[in-house]
Order: C-alpha cells, then structure tokens, then sequence
C-alpha cells in the first residue's frame, strides 16, 4: 500500500523556522525556491505533451491545471525531454541482455519517466529509484496514491514504507532525501534495494546546477565510487557571461534558485574535465544545437518544426547553445552507452581570423527600443524607424532619429498615412529620394501585404530638418499600386536598390512566410513605372534563406548569411553583378570563411562589406564584426569592446546605419530578444560602433 504522510500542522512549521539558525533558514529558502522550479517545469512539459511534441500521458495526472506555453518554451521542453528520452533509452538498450539494471534519478521531482517507460513495457528487469526533497517527494506520493491511473502502474501488493521511502512498488521506489548528504543518500538507498554493482542510470536534470558547487562536485565524485558500471546523464546550463547567459542568471538569481556551478564550469570542455576530475572514465558533453543537429533525425525536427507557428529563430539558437546533454561512463559496458559526438555534417569547421583589436562600443543617449524594426538613412543625418515591437507591444509607431549639434535624438513622425503592425520587414532608400516600405509581418500567420512610399514632407516644415528647435517630422506616404507578377507575402527578405541600363530598380530576395521554410526567389520592382519587372538573371542563385543580409554593390548586390531551410545558418557571399543582358550570380570563396551568421546588418564602405552582430550556433562563436575584402576575398573578425554598456548588448532583430560623422562609425538601433522563459530583453539605447581599426 502507499505510505500515509502525516502532515505537520502550519503552526508547528512556523515555530520551528522561527527557532532555526539564520543561515538554515536561508537554506530553506533557497531549498523551497529551488522546489518551485519543478513546479514550473512540469507544467511546461504537460503543454509540450499535449500538443504532440511528444508522447506522454502520465505528465498531466501531476498538475491540477495545465496551461498552453509559448512555441519557443515548448520547443525548448521538447529538446530537453528528447535528450534525456535518447540517453535513457540508450542506456537500457546496451543493458538489455543484463540480468539487473537500474535508473537512479536525482532530484526527481515530478518526473513520469517510470510511468511512461513502464507503460511502453521498457522496464525488463529494471527498477527505477527517484530522489528529492521530502516535501517533493511527500506530494507526488499524494498524487500517485489518489490517481487511479497512477496507482494502476504500480503493483498491486506493495510493501509497507520505512523511512524516507514514500512509495516502494516492485519497479519503482520514491525517496525523500536530500541528495546533498551523501551518507543518508547511501543508507536510503540501500535500504530501498538499490543494487551498487549492478548497471545503473544516474539522471540529474537540472538539479546539481542548483547546489553550491562543493556540494555537486561531491555527487559527481559519490556516484562514480560507489557505482563501478554507471552512466551519468546531466542536462544543464553553460556560457553564463554572453548577454543571453547574463539574462539566464539574473532570472534565476531573481527567483533565490542561483546557477552555481556556471562560473566555474562555464562550457562543454569545461563540464567534461569535471567529470573527468572526478572519477568517470569517459564523457561526451554537447549542446542542444549540437544535439538538436546532430542526433534528432531531420524527418523527426520537420515533425517538430510543423507543429507550431513560430519565428523565434534566434532565441531557439540562443537556448540551445546555453544548456547541454552530458554522458559520463564508468565501466567497460557503460562506454556503448555514450552520446556519439555525431557532427553537424552540413556545419563546415570554422576558423575564422581574429583581430587582437576590438572596436569600442558607446551608448547614445537617447531613450529607444525595439525588436524587428526596419530603419533607413532618409537624408544626412536623419534616420527612419518604421515597425518593430517594444513593451507596448507591436505597434505601427514610426520614428525618426535626428542628428544636430547636440548629438543624436529621437523626434516623433506625423505620417499621412498609417504604414500598420509589421515586423521583419524592408525600408530601402531610392537613389531618386523617398523610401519603399515592403512586406514583413504581423504575426507568423499574417504576412503584410502592399509596399509604400515615403517622403518627406518638406513643404510643411517651419524649421531646418537639423535645427535643435524641431520636434516632428512629418511624412507623405503613399499606398504603391503596382503591375506585373509580385512576389509571394514575405518577412525576413531583404530589399535592395540595383541598377540596370540606367534604371534604377528594387530587388526583392529570400525571406519566409507562413507556409516556406525559406524562399529562394528574387523580383525586380521599378519603383517608377510601379510595375513589377521580369529581368534576366544568369548562374546559380544562392541557397534559399531568410534574415540574411544584401547590400547594394557597383549597381548590383552582395548577400551574405542568413538562416537555411534546415534552420542552419549559412556563411557563404554571393555576388548579384549587372550585365548586357541582365545580372549574374556569382558566388564567390572567402578565406578564412566567416563565422556563419544570421539576423545581422551589413553594409558596403568601398570595397570592404562590413557584417556587424547576428546568431551563430554556439555561443563561444557570438558574431561582433566581420569585414570582408572583396577585392581579395578575406576576412577578418573583430570582437565588440561593450565594457561601457551597462546593460546586455544583444545584436539580433536590430537595425543598423551608417552615420555621417568625420569618424566612421555604426549606429545600431534596437535588438533584442524574448530569452526563452527568462524574459523578454530589449536593447535600451542605440549604439555606436567605431570602424576605424576595421577599415585600417
């Protein structure tokens, strides 16, 4: 039978805390925090589940309500339980023809691994022992005895408890301990019927993270002593000091449930030596966009991919490249059950050429934010911001930033008409004067359909554009009705300004919409005649792709980067170079190649294509500038001197322009990201970034 727990009446709980010492009270604090995360994680993975990302009908029988998460977390509780699910199951393959095998689960919290495993007639011969806190472990004993699909796992004569054992059953014994204290941990679970010699499992998901470092060191070192044929399998966070990893801890920090372990191990080289150091003879440490790449089939990441509208690339990149699956063996037997370290084989080896110089990075002192904006130089010292999402939310706010001899400052805009909710989408100046406004998005359902222009409204202005007196600019926009064939809606493309026997038009590239992973076509417009123009293009066009980067360059374009069909960054360049008969692509090879890149900006000073921020797939590679000769076809990459930005500088979904001032520098505008479930970070203020050891 399940264990009857005798609760402690309310009043004896408060006593007793009001007589402990002040630092065990402190612990308990950061004890109970630390429970509430499992709270919290459950509940992700039931809204996972429940929208088919995987398998599991025992996760919603631990909640008393579910709630629908975000794409992005279910994404992310989808490659964390497909992690641990591989490594399980891999380890109970190897141990398939062993008389014993066990899975030791620590920190278990309201884990169903046992439920599922034994509903799938996976526990052979296997016993599964779960460790937590007390009062973690006295409540899932509540649930399991007062669900009868729970209880109906279990077998149906159970033994009598003892001790910290809350449920005992013949496949599945649930402890109370804390794993900190190594002794109690050692006598309960021998008393519970764990065998030392035989195979074992140990599982630690997000648990040792949480503990003092001396305390999960001590774990790491325990388990190899005492369990000579075992596999350690730890899913965890890394990179604490980027600006994704300084949101990261300072959530966590926020809920008293510290990530203690990441100073001091701060990446996957890092996390192996550990285990290494303490007693495993082999381990394989990778992090999720390694795991996600490497070993998740590309017909079960299509699977995944279709289940949600999403378009939250570069936070999925960022997730992943924080957190990690490691596997530690012990044992001759053990070491088959090892993650391979399968490489990203479409992911070429990159080893880029690092400047020792970095470029300084200056705030400007003007209050503005926004993620998916669109900006544009309208005239010498004037910038247009059109779209984008803030703290507000997504609004059709356009703004204008003003340089004048007080430096830069933000001005608000009086369009005639309203350009509406869109993110992702294209301002690009004419050579004639006025911008195009294109495409983009309102949600990842809704493409924006129809282009405008836009111009000043010069003949209402009272005062010069550059007086410090102005407070508005006004705008004259324009709905362009256009002939011809147009393009499919999109966001994330680019548009850029070419020329072609004289003529100036626009060329459409790339981009995604809601039912293409990525697009791969190009159109011309001819913004005078409004009419969308068939041109001949020769040579083989780039990969189709989405947030990559296209610059005008001698009446034609340079492309760089951007995000594939497969959700893999690219780092190829490809030149779009008019001829007699219309243009021609041309690919060409820069060496050393760039580190691949998507969501950045990029602009051409002479010869020289400047690449400044985007997403990478390990954090360890986060892109500041590469500039790129393309006349000799190398690159150099330049690190980003942020020292006196006192707030996360993340340079993704911004904007970015080149200013007018003697000394040449880059303005970026916004950026940005929602950090998976730690928050949604905005860039405060725009930024100046110094390009003179850049361009020599």
């Amino acid at each position: 039978m399940l264990c009857t727990v005798q609760r402690v009446p309310e009043f004896t709980f408060e006593v007793l805390t009001d007589i402990m010492p002040t630092t065990n009270r402190k612990k308990q604090g950061r004890d109970t925090a630390v429970q509430g995360t499992n709270d919290s994680s459950v509940v992700s993975k039931v809204s996972a589940a429940a929208l088919g990302y995987f398998q599991d009908v025992f996760l919603q029988h631990f909640v008393c309500k579910a709630a629908r998460r975000a794409p992005l977390i279910n994404r992310g509780y989808y490659v964390r339980w497909r992690a641990v699910d591989h490594c399980v199951r891999r380890f109970l393959h190897i141990t398939d023809n062993c008389p014993k095998r066990q899975i030791l689960s620590l920190g278990a919290g309201f884990d169903s691994a046992y439920f599922r495993l034994r509903a799938d007639e996976a526990l052979d011969r296997a016993v599964v022992f779960e460790v937590d806190f007390p009062d973690v472990t006295r409540r899932k004993a509540a649930l399991i005895s007062s669900d009868s699909t729970l209880r109906g796992m279990l077998d149906p004569h159970l033994p009598s408890c003892t001790g910290p054992v809350y449920v005992s059953s013949g496949q599945y014994r649930l402890l109370g301990v804390d794993v900190r204290e190594e002794s109690q941990v050692e006598e309960a679970l021998s008393a519970a019927g764990l065998d030392w010699a035989a195979p074992t499992l140990i599982l630690s998901e997000v648990v040792l993270t949480y503990m003092e470092t001396k305390w999960s060191d001590a774990v790491i070192s325990w388990t190899a002593k005492l369990l000579p044929q075992s596999l350690f399998v730890m899913y965890e966070q890394i990179h604490p000091l980027d600006p994704f990893g300084r949101i990261m801890q300072d959530h966590f920090q926020k809920l008293n449930s510290t990530l203690h372990a990441l100073l001091q191990h701060p990446d996957t080289a890092a996390q192996r030596n550990r285990f290494l150091d303490k007693g495993w003879e082999q381990c394989v440490c990778l992090d999720m966009n390694d795991f996600y790449f490497g070993l998740v089939p590309e017909e079960e990441r299509g699977r995944v991919e279709s289940l949600e509208p999403f378009d939250e690339y570069e936070e999925w990149h960022q997730k992943c490249s924080h957190y990690f699956i490691l596997t530690a063996s012990r044992g001759a037997l053990m070491t088959q059950a090892l993650l391979s370290q399968a490489p990203v084989s479409s992911v070429p080896s990159i080893c880029p050429s690092w400047s020792p110089t970095a470029l300084s990075v200056r705030t400007v002192p003007v209050s503005m934010e926004g993620l998916g904006m669109a900006s544009t130089s309208v005239s010498p010292g004037q910038v247009l911001l059109t779209g984008g999402s803030s703290r507000g939310g997504r609004g059709p706010a356009t703004r204008t930033l003003l340089w004048g001899q007080k430096g830069w400052r933000s001005v608000s805009v009086e369009p005639s008409v309203d350009l509406g909710v869109r993110l992702y989408h294209t301002a690009t100046s004419l050579p004639g004067g006025g911008v195009v406004v294109y495409g983009g998005r309102s949600s990842p359902l809704n493409p924006i359909r129809g282009l405008f222009r836009v111009t000043l409204d010069t003949r209402s202005a009272p005062v010069p554009l550059d007086s410090e007196d102005r407070d508005t600019v006004k705008l004259c926009v324009e709905q362009m009705d256009c002939t011809g064939e147009p393009p499919a809606p999109r966001w994330r493309h680019t548009t850029t300004a070419v020329s072609h026997k004289g003529k100036d038009f626009l060329i459409v590239f790339g981009g995604k919409n809601e039912s293409e992973a990525a697009l791969g076509d190009g159109y011309f417009l001819c913004p005078d005649q409004q009419h969308w123009t068939e041109i001949q293009v020769e040579g083989s066009a780039p990969a189709a792709r989405h947030t990559h980067s296209a610059c005008s360059y001698q009446g034609g374009v340079v492309v760089f980067g951007g995000l594939d069909r497969r959700g893999l960054p690219l780092g190829d360049t490809a030149l779009l170079r008019p001829t007699d008969r219309g243009f021609s692509w041309e690919r060409i090879e820069v060496q050393p190649p760039p580190v691949p890149r998507y969501s950045h900006s990029a602009h051409v000073i002479g010869e020289k294509l400047l690449v400044v921020g985007g997403v990478w797939l390990h954090s360890d590679g986060v892109p500041g500038v590469v500039m790129i000769n393309l006349t000799t076809r190398s690159s150099v990459e330049f690190s980003l001197d942020t020292m006196s930005v006192p707030w996360p500088l993340m340079l993704h979904s911004f904007c970015s322009e080149l200013t007018d001032s003697e000394e040449p520098e880059l303005l970026l505008i916004g950026g940005g990201g929602n950090c998976f479930s730690f928050g949604t970070h905005f860039n405060l203020q725009p930024v100046t970034v110094d390009l003179r050891p850049a361009l020599g």
